[in-house]
C-alpha cells in the first residue's frame, strides 16, 4: 500500500477543478495504457461539484466514456430516483452528460429494485456484480480499480464504513449491508475495506472545518482506522489527501503544505 500525500487548494471551487483536471488526466492515461478503466465513484457535496467540473471541462472529451466501467463505494439504501442516492447524483452531475455505456454504470441496488427491501441480498448480489468483472490477473473477487474516489465525514467514515460499526471489520466479504448508521438513512450498502483497499488509486478528496479535526488525526497518526476509518483508506500505487484549507486547518506545518503551481 502506497504512503499518504496531502495537495491542498484554497477552497472548494478551486478543489473541485483541480480534481477533476486530475481525474480526467488518470482516467486517460489508464485507458492509453490498458483501453479500459474502472472508477470508482462517491457522494457529497464536494463529489457533486467534482463531477460537475468534469461536465464542464473543455478536456473531458478525451475521455473514452463509453470504455468505463463506473461503480459506487456506497450507496443509501432507498428507492431508484431517489435524490438522496448517490447515483441519482452522479447522473444528474455527470453520468448524464458524458457518453457513458449504461451497460458498464453498475448501480448498487436500490429498495425498490429487484431484491426488495432486504439490503443483505442488494449487498451480494453487488457483490456478484465485482467478482464477475474481476480478471484472473486482479487476483481478488473484485476487479482492480484504476481510480477510487472517496469523502470523509466529520467522524472519519468513508463509504458506509462508520467507527464501530460492524461492517468497518469486515475481512471475508466485499459488500455488505449497513442497518443503523448513525447519519440517515439508516440502511445502507458499502464496499468494504478488503474491496476498497484493491484501488490502484485512492483520493480522499475532503472540504470543510468541519472535517479539519479527523484529517489530522487520520494523517499524523493519531488515531487508527478502528478510530478513523479515513487512516485505512489506502491506495496499491498512489494515496492522495485532496483537501481545501478549510479542511487542512488543524494539519501540522509538515503536512501543511499548499498545491504546486
Amino acid at each position: 500500500m502506497s504512503p499518504p500525500s496531502v495537495i491542498i487548494h484554497r477552497d472548494p471551487d478551486e478543489l473541485a477543478a483541480a480534481v477533476a483536471a486530475r481525474m480526467i488526466t488518470r482516467l486517460t492515461d489508464v485507458q492509453a495504457a490498458h483501453g479500459s478503466a474502472h472508477l470508482v465513484l462517491t457522494g457529497g457535496g464536494i463529489a457533486s461539484r467534482t463531477y460537475r467540473s468534469v461536465a464542464g471541462s473543455s478536456a473531458r472529451g478525451a475521455v473514452d466514456w463509453r470504455a468505463l466501467d463506473v461503480w459506487w463505494g456506497d450507496e443509501r439504501f432507498l428507492p431508484a430516483g431517489d435524490s438522496e442516492r448517490n447515483e441519482t447524483q452522479a447522473w444528474e452531475t455527470l453520468l448524464s452528460h458524458v457518453p457513458v455505456d449504461p451497460s458498464r454504470v453498475h448501480p448498487m441496488p436500490p429498495s425498490d429494485g429487484p431484491d426488495g427491501a432486504d439490503p443483505e441480498a442488494a449487498a451480494q448480489r453487488y457483490a456478484d456484480s465485482l467478482a464477475a468483472a474481476a480478471r484472473p490477473e486482479d487476483h481478488a473477487a473484485v476487479p482492480s480499480f484504476d481510480l477510487l474516489l472517496l469523502g470523509v465525514g466529520p467522524d472519519g467514515h468513508i463509504a458506509s464504513l462508520f467507527p464501530g460499526k460492524p461492517a468497518l471489520y469486515e475481512q471475508e466479504r466485499t459488500v455488505v449491508a449497513v442497518r443503523g448508521a448513525p447519519k440517515p438513512p439508516p440502511n445502507r450498502l458499502t464496499l468494504t475495506l478488503p474491496a476498497l483497499q484493491r484501488a490502484q488509486d485512492t483520493w480522499l478528496v475532503v472540504s470543510g472545518e468541519d472535517k479539519a479535526k479527523v484529517v489530522a488525526m487520520a494523517l499524523s497518526g493519531a488515531a487508527g482506522p478502528t478510530q478513523i476509518p479515513a487512516a485505512a483508506a489506502r491506495g496499491r500505487q498512489r494515496t492522495l489527501w485532496l483537501l481545501d484549507r478549510a479542511a487542512a486547518s488543524a494539519l501540522p506545518p509538515d503536512l501543511a503544505r499548499p498545491a504546486s503551481p
